[in-house]
């Protein structure tokens, strides 16, 4: 027997592996698995080269449990060690067997898994001891049992052992007896090692007998050697594509498409990454891209692999060059994680051009499942932008789909405003902006839809992309002023009839919560409608951005503010103003007669002070003017008040503006119900 100390720099060395080395403690049976998984690769790739020259036999790695023993053991039949290999592998912490060999054998070894040589260790975070048995390939080697209790003190005799091959024996702790429970251990192993190209095996198949799930004599087999992502794309059809996503998200709908990744230069990588159909912000986050390394299961926080706006897409990337840390949990930045990113934005735009040419109708019918990472595609990556603006579409309102040259090109005619910039309409909400839709292409224009979740972002962007364009939401103005073509006729009201016209709209517009209006006044024929509602589109696509830009909050504060159109040039509006004269000027007449005279007396008060400094002013003309300004305040209050009550009593102006609210789904709760009372009323 062989007793000694493993050759490590400190005692304090396994509390570290215990706590410190892996994010995760479950990731020991990863390690101990893939071990075998090289152990057997190891050999297959000794026996193509000669090297090896008995029979292969059955080569499968086994996971079995012994509850009463309270052991996990993990057996393989690949080429096993010797004891002067365990001394070299096993003693000597993070002298990794697996770098010398895929060194010595690049050319021919099949795929190795390990890179440092601290696998093994990862059993000691769940183990109270661990015991190796072992009998190397060579010929005249000695079977070597190795055991050690978490100290760096071991033991290693020769032993019997009738087959080649290695069993790792893992006396689990009881802290964590739950890796002694079939159930856990086959969701690791379906979790980790599901994709292994050496069969798992754990346990046996069951069958219903007798009321009962049995266990059958076939051996139960954890996972698929040739997964689909390790096969040419030439040997795959749609459903093996389906499939595959079916068993690595199940339960989802099927994918909208789908990118097979197959490089070998400057790096290895292979996968398939699957555009979902996303139905809610749940499914977003349901399924991820998972990371492989030589199909050992690693990570599915791909972050930096995979460019943020692809984190969408689902399916799997498996790549040996992407460097990992020493537990193989988190992903290590360097330039060959940036190739691999830029390679898969490459990727995904010449597949979605590739669709986009050979079958647009297609391409059209599924755009507006795509179209959300086609858009933060180009929202965050400058490369990407370039490559997608030639396949991007624009839908309209009649559901028409084009390319943004084509788009371009249909509306040039018609939507140069007398500046010469394109004008591009668009609408975000079909049924609630019907009326003004139906406005703007009764003028000739066309209205496109911009209903997508990053479409305030998209619109800001293409505005800087395009040049001379402006995009204007068709409800932020009057049709005449959306793109104009010339100079706007002139509104032939009075001071004193805006100021008449003004409260007595404003005066009987509902209150509605989080909402200013103002009374603007346009001359836009006799045909158009008595009066409308607009939003400001600079104000409203700040109020937009402050909802999902947390340093833009301040405008999310703000009320929405609103411009209640009153058209000068319609009958119902000139009867509301002569009536509005007819019924108040008795009343009015006075007040104005009134503030006339206050008018003209601050008016020579601030002549009077007009070149003197404050402290050169008379504190009696000070008083005076102060005066004469609240006089003229109250006055105007009055006068408001004037017309004020006479609209209260005016159900056409009341009408008016309920129609107007109405068209924008703004007239709710009692406001409504005013109306549709009002109207019965006045039929």
């Amino acid at each position: 027997m062989q007793k000694g100390t493993i050759g490590v720099t400190t005692d304090n060395i396994f509390p570290i592996i215990k706590k410190f080395l892996y994010s995760d403690h479950e990731i020991f049976l990863r390690e101990v698995v893939s071990n075998a998984v090289d152990a057997t690769q190891k050999l297959k790739t000794l026996s193509s080269v000669g090297e090896f020259k008995g029979e292969l036999g059955t080569l499968d790695v086994r996971v079995t449990i012994d509850k009463e023993a309270g052991t996990l053991t993990i057996s393989d039949r690949g080429v096993g060690m010797t004891a002067d290999e365990i001394d070299r592998y096993i003693n000597q912490i993070a002298f990794s067997g697996a770098e010398e060999f895929v060194e010595k054998y690049k050319n021919d070894a099949n795929a190795i898994i390990g890179h440092f040589g601290l696998g093994f260790y990862s059993t000691f975070m769940v183990s109270k001891k661990v015991e190796i048995r072992t009998l190397s390939f060579r010929e005249g080697a000695k079977a070597v049992q190795w055991s050690c209790d978490g100290t760096p003190s071991f033991e290693m005799t020769e032993i019997e052992k009738a087959d080649r091959g290695t069993d790792i024996i893992l006396y689990i702790d009881d802290e964590n007896k739950e890796f002694l429970e079939s159930a856990r251990v086959e969701t690791l192993l379906r979790k980790y090692c599901r994709f292994l190209p050496v069969p798992i095996i754990f346990g046996k198949e069951q069958e219903w007998k007798d009321g009962k799930y049995v266990d059958t004599d076939t051996d139960k087999v954890i996972n698929d050697l040739t997964p689909a992502w390790t096969r040419k794309p030439t040997d795959l059809t749609d459903d093996d594509y389906r499939e595959f996503y079916r068993e690595i998200c199940p339960g989802a709908d099927e994918p909208l498409f789908w990118i097979h990744l197959n490089v070998d230069y400057p790096f290895n990588l292979t996968g398939i990454l699957y555009f979902p159909k996303i139905k809610s912000n749940l499914d977003l986050n349901r399924y991820k891209i998972q990371l492989y390394c030589n199909q050992v299961y690693v990570t599915d926080s791909v972050e930096g692999v995979v460019p943020d706006f692809l984190m969408l897409l689902q399916g799997v990337i498996d790549s040996p060059d992407i460097p990992l840390n020493v537990s193989r949990s988190y992903l290590q930045s360097d330039a060959n994680v940036k190739k691999i990113s830029t390679y898969i934005t490459k990727k995904v735009a010449d597949r979605l051009q590739e669709i986009f040419n050979n079958d647009r109708k297609q391409f059209e019918e599924k755009w507006n499942d795509i179209k959300l990472f086609i858009e933060y595609g180009m929202l965050s990556d400058e490369k990407f932008y370039e490559r997608a603006a030639k396949f991007a579409l624009l839908q309209d309102t009649d559901n028409k789909f084009f390319t943004f040259e084509e788009y371009k090109n249909m509306i040039a005619g018609e939507q140069t405003d007398k500046d010469g910039n394109l004008i591009y309409l668009y609408a975000t909400d079909k049924t609630a902006q019907y009326s003004y839709i139906e406005a703007a292409t009764a003028r000739g224009y066309d209205v496109l839809l911009m209903d997508g979740q990053l479409d305030s972002h998209y619109i800001g962007m293409l505005e800087q992309k395009f040049e001379k364009c402006r995009f204007v939401r068709v409800d932020s103005d009057v049709i005449d002023n959306l793109i104009r073509k010339e100079n706007n006729r002139e509104v032939t009201l009075t001071a004193q009839e805006r100021e008449a016209m003004t409260t007595v709209f404003k005066s009987q517009i509902p209150a509605i919560e989080k909402s200013e209006f103002m009374v603007m006044f346009e001359a836009l024929g006799e045909t158009s409608a008595p009066v409308m509602i607009t939003q400001s589109e600079y104000m409203r696509r700040m109020k937009e951005m402050a909802a999902v830009q947390p340093g833009m909050s301040f405008y999310g504060e703000l009320p929405d503010t609103f411009n209640l159109i009153v058209n000068t040039d319609h009958p119902l509006c000139k009867q509301v103003l002569a009536d509005t004269d007819a019924a108040c000027a008795d009343a009015v007449a006075p007040i104005l007669s009134q503030l006339d005279g206050v008018n003209a007396e601050i008016a020579r008060l601030n002549n009077a002070r007009k070149d003197k400094k404050e402290d050169e002013i008379p504190v009696a003309d000070k008083e005076a003017l102060r005066s004469a300004e609240n006089e003229a305040a109250d006055l105007r209050k009055k006068q408001e008040g004037v017309y004020s009550d006479y609209a209260q009593n005016n159900n056409l102006v009341k009408q008016l503006i309920d129609l107007a609210l109405l068209s924008n789904n703004m007239l709710r709760g009692e406001a409504l119900s005013r109306f549709v009372k009002r109207s019965f009323d006045m039929l």
